[in-house]
């Protein structure tokens, strides 16, 4: 059993640290030296965020980016109440989802997409801010890079308790995943909410189809799409200035149900090196308990098992620490507490994403 759990453990560090490698291949971005050109369609799906949706329009309204070079289109995904949008200096529209699908997401995009003015969409969620050369940022990238996809960063904003800091080394955790896979040319993940294509290459892709009939993923299979068909023309941005602030939830049950809405479009992915990483990730989170386990059972030495959790914390905090310092430059809180737990509560959203149900926007899938 010790030599199982300790070939699972080699396998585990070595794809970490494979991971730790790509991360620092990929080069930061941070020149706003050319004058604005590209014009932007951003799009913003949403249902019931009368609370956030503000927020989000304040700071788009202070980007430094001429607001005649973008557009700003919400799409309210049958909210319970309208929502009613101030005045602003770039062009708000506010329209109805049209539901053709099993995933409200992709189906708020592709209405967006149809009434969209500009080439470049940019999706985001209504819970987030985004920093002020957000769009300056992209644009740079834009006209010195021969690109049609882009994924950025996303990054919480983090209350000190607990909670929002085991989800934010989480975060930090598949941000870093993300930029790594990038590093070694095996990009297969994103998140929708600071993720950029033109509307020619979402048609060239063909949009959804494919995968509209699982109830999220609109960011990650499309962007394996794109790396399946035109790995050159999808770039991942690392930039400072291209960072986009979301909120954590507050409370267990919705990490939870999050987190099993994320873990559940695994076993659909195109890509093979992404099943085999999250196999991989399983593979260690499993062996973590299975030692647990054996020690409580007295097959195992406490020690053999101090052993094989300080070798796997090591390489994930290594990873963790480099994407946080990129992310947010903050000291790393509970990340002891956090390693202890991350394995039942990976494990555990593992599994139930394989049989169980999850609620989103107030309806289940």
């Amino acid at each position: 059993m010790i030599w199982a759990l300790y070939t699972i453990l080699f396998i585990y560090c070595l794809t970490i640290l494979t991971l730790i490698y790509g991360f620092t291949k990929v080069n930061s971005f941070e020149y706003l030296g050319l004058e604005p050109k590209t014009k932007f369609s951003i799009v913003v799906p949403f249902r019931n965020e009368a609370e956030n949706l503000p927020k989000l329009l304040d700071s788009l309204s202070k980007l430094e980016y001429p607001t005649d070079l973008f557009e700003v289109i919400l799409v309210d995904d049958f909210s319970s109440e309208a929502f009613q949008v101030s005045s602003f200096k770039f062009q708000v529209l506010v329209v109805n989802n049209i539901r053709v699908s099993n995933s409200p997401k992709k189906d708020a995009i592709s209405t967006a997409m149809k009434i969209a003015k500009n080439d470049w969409i940019i999706t985001t969620d209504a819970d987030c801010v985004v920093n002020e050369n957000w769009l300056s940022a992209l644009d740079n990238y834009i006209q010195l890079h021969k690109v049609s996809m882009i994924a950025g960063a996303v990054t919480y904003d983090c209350e000190n308790i607990f909670l929002h800091h085991f989800q934010q080394l989480d975060l930090a955790s598949l941000q870093g995943a993300t930029m790594g896979s990038f590093g070694i040319r095996k990009g297969f993940m994103c998140n929708g909410a600071n993720f950029a294509y033109t509307k020619s290459f979402f048609q060239d892709l063909n949009g959804f189809d494919g995968n509209d009939g699982i109830a999220s993923g609109d960011d990650v299979f499309l962007l394996q799409k794109g790396i399946a068909q035109f790995p050159e023309k999808v770039h991942y941005l690392k930039s400072e200035n291209n960072i986009v602030i979301t909120k954590p939830v507050d409370n267990w049950k919705s990490l939870f149900h999050q987190r099993v809405r994320w873990a559940s479009k695994t076993g659909s992915y195109q890509s093979r090196f992404g099943i085999g990483l999250g196999l991989i990730v399983f593979g260690g989170n499993v062996g973590w308990l299975l030692g647990v386990g054996c020690w409580v059972l007295g097959l195992i030495s406490f020690n053999k098992i101090i052993l094989f959790f300080l070798l796997k914390f090591v390489v994930d905090s290594v990873l963790i620490y480099k994407t946080s310092q990129f992310l947010t430059k903050k000291r790393m809180r509970y990340l002891i507490l956090s390693g202890l737990l991350y394995p039942f509560f990976s494990v555990s959203v593992a599994l139930y994403s394989l049989f169980g149900k999850y609620e989103w926007k107030g309806r289940q899938f």
